[in-house]
């Protein structure tokens, strides 16, 4: 008897090359903090400047990533995907031969431009690809992988840095992307674009705008925005304010960060699995957010044991997680056909913007013998980003959505 194994799916295979593209966007963002020291005494440049770097990147891929998501709905989103993900692996290598830091900066830039396409690439092809009935486990799953690329980014940088240097590990590290490169290519007729209604003729520059900037959408820019800017407290700052305020050693409350950063992981798993059997969306990013500000705020004020902390913790992680894929598809839903990549390219832009605002006045707080109100605020705004997603959802059931064509 012949046992037949199964075939990989045409999703599944969507799927992976889509993932490990978010992959490498995300592993890209984090590599070059491990070789600041080594830079430094090569360049002789201050921390400032080597922030710099970082800061470039980040702020390219923002600025230009609405603009992208334009281009992504007007001309598709593979040639984008693959462009993207080609510029940005290769700028990564090239740091490697790099001889001065304006050097290094530049290609910092080059680096965000081209992570700029992946949010609204990524999204238009899984729309477009993807089975209706598993596009949340997707999204998911789409979430995951980026965050592992996080997680794993700056060990296993610095391990590469002491086995052949900083040069050779950002060799390693860019050509990491060609294969990836290569898979999209190779597989790209199953990369779809996402559907139009052939029945609404194109809007032009001034209706995307339109659409663009309508209520729901703008409600959604200013969600994800005011979720960041709560983020940005935890992410930032919660080692130095559980050392500061709760008296727990610099290793001990790091290790309630990496908890808090791994129930973000399991939790995007469980929206995914949450946004797939109900369309209560809304229903459950407020339940979880309302989680996430009791333990934020909680933590905030009371000084807890170690182990209550890190259990704490992992409860608001897997709640900001769990909200994440729901979020994205209330968004997926709220755009209109053919404009999911400037939809996600604009709201995802919102999202760096709040991460970018917030650190600064919470330095400020800590600065001020406050390190505890770090969180209360953190709290407030989940709190308050919450009556943004109320209206996007209120805003996007007034407003006359066409339905894509099939």
């Amino acid at each position: 008897m012949i046992v037949k194994l199964p075939r990989f799916g045409r999703d599944a295979r969507v799927n992976t090359l889509i993932s490990c593209g978010h992959f490498l966007s995300h592993y890209y963002s984090l590599c070059l903090p491990p070789l600041f020291i080594a830079w430094q005494h090569t360049f002789g440049v201050s921390f400032a400047k080597l922030g710099l770097a970082m800061a470039l990147m980040s702020g390219t891929a923002a600025i230009v990533q609405a603009p992208i998501g334009f281009l992504v709905d007007r001309y598709g989103a593979r040639r984008f995907l693959v462009g993207g993900t080609l510029l940005m692996t290769m700028s990564v290598a090239a740091m490697s031969l790099a001889t001065a830091f304006w050097q290094i900066a530049l290609l910092a830039m080059l680096s965000g431009l081209g992570n700029s396409v992946f949010h609204p690439a990524d999204y238009a092809i899984l729309s477009g690809s993807i089975n209706r009935a598993r596009i949340g486990r997707s999204f998911a799953l789409h979430t995951f992988v980026g965050q592992v690329g996080f997680a794993i980014a700056p060990p296993v940088t610095a391990a590469l840095m002491l086995l052949v240097g900083w040069r050779g590990a950002l060799t390693l590290v860019g050509l990491l992307g060609i294969p990836v490169v290569l898979a999209i290519l190779w597989q790209s007729r199953i990369l779809l674009e996402q559907k139009r209604d052939a029945r609404q003729p194109a809007a032009g520059l001034v209706g995307d705008l339109r659409g663009l900037f309508s209520r729901s959408i703008l409600s959604f820019f200013g969600f994800f925005m005011v979720s960041a800017m709560a983020g940005a407290g935890v992410q930032s700052w919660l080692i130095t304010i559980l050392h500061r305020s709760h008296g727990l050693t610099v290793e001990a409350a790091s290790s309630v960060l990496t908890t808090y950063m791994t129930g973000m992981m399991v939790g995007v798993l469980i929206g995914g699995w949450v946004a797939e059997r109900t369309d209560r969306h809304l229903g459950f990013v407020v339940t979880m957010t309302m989680i996430a500000a009791a333990v934020l705020l909680a933590v905030g004020i009371v000084a807890m044991p170690q182990l209550v902390t890190l259990a704490v913790m992992l409860v608001g992680g897997v709640a900001v997680g769990a909200r994440n894929t729901p979020r994205d598809v209330m968004v997926k839903d709220a755009a209109a056909p053919g404009q999911i990549g400037k939809v996600f390219g604009f709201v995802s832009a919102g999202m760096m913007m709040g991460s970018a605002i917030m650190p600064v006045p919470y330095g400020m707080l800590i600065d001020a013998g406050h390190p505890e109100l770090v969180l209360v605020a953190a709290a407030g705004l989940s709190v308050m980003s919450l009556l943004f997603a109320g209206n996007a959802r209120a805003s996007h059931r007034r407003e006359p959505i066409p339905v894509a064509a099939d």
